[in-house]
């Protein structure tokens, strides 16, 4: 089946185009993710037998063989289940094999995955897996218009290609900016709770700041520096008093920087 495209409209009105992702490319970074947790499954095995095999006659009446086994029985439930939970919501949709395979999950609304879809859609992993090897999900994917399994659905997400930077041939005069001033991703420290709360609004704010910074008059671009910083610092935990303009407009770059994974991206 090929792989379609969407246009999601985002609450702001905003319409994006994503490539949705196909039976194919979501069952290679399901085999991926399962061949790590396959290792971890077995690795924890050969823990559980080394001890059970060191426990002496004594721990053993005391204690017998199902404690150990009955806690790596849950442990195992908990990493093969909370691996898919906790990578796709703290990794921007994404599980090892799926940024192997460049998919990522993401709601309906254009929007990052949330806590709560994230944990709905990986609970319904069960049903999707059943009767066996994932037969239900497969089905769902293959059939659906834009290939869901039951948990998707119920969750409100959609798995899609990941969108690249555009890559120039020559740096732009942001770029040079950067270079210039020495700046990184690494001057800005943001927690992934308070990146999740800025929205498309924050990215065109500081987006639109940065494609009009070499374009404006120094006056005018240090009041824009102090207005935009007004509004956006409180949202990010940063206090714009007593910081330089220079200081600022530091900030504000090293921001879009780390907002433009997220937001700035082409098929």
């Amino acid at each position: 089946m090929n792989e379609d495209q969407v246009d999601i409209k985002t609450p702001e009105f905003v319409s994006i185009q994503f490539q949705i992702a196909g039976l194919g490319s979501r069952s290679a970074a399901f085999i991926i993710d399962q061949m790590l947790l396959m290792v971890i499954n077995i690795l924890s095995l050969i823990v559980l037998f080394f001890v059970l095999d060191g426990m002496s006659e004594l721990e053993f009446i005391m204690v017998g063989n199902s404690l150990p086994i009955a806690i790596t029985i849950i442990a195992l439930f908990i990493v093969n289940w909370g691996y898919f939970f906790v990578f796709e919501f703290f990794s921007g949709g994404r599980t090892l094999g799926k940024k192997f395979m460049g998919i990522r999950v993401i709601q309906e609304n254009g929007h990052s995955i949330t806590l709560l879809a994230s944990f709905i859609r990986n609970l319904i992993r069960i049903i999707d897996s059943l009767p066996t090897a994932y037969f239900l999900g497969i089905i769902m994917i293959f059939f659906h218009s834009k290939h869901k399994r039951l948990g998707d659905i119920v969750a409100g997400t959609i798995v899609v290609h990941e969108r690249k930077a555009k890559r120039k041939k020559k740096q732009s005069p942001f770029e040079n900016e950067i270079t210039n001033r020495g700046l990184s991703k690494d001057n800005l420290s943001i927690d992934e709770w308070t990146l999740k709360s800025l929205g498309i609004k924050e990215w065109k704010l500081v987006s639109t700041y940065v494609h009009r910074f070499h374009q404006l008059p120094l006056a005018e671009r240090n009041q824009l520096t102090i207005q935009i910083a007004e509004v956006l610092f409180p949202k990010i935990g940063l206090d714009h008093a007593g910081k330089t303009t220079s200081e600022l407009e530091n900030i504000l770059l090293v921001l879009y920087l780390i907002l433009r994974e997220e937001w700035e991206f082409e098929l």
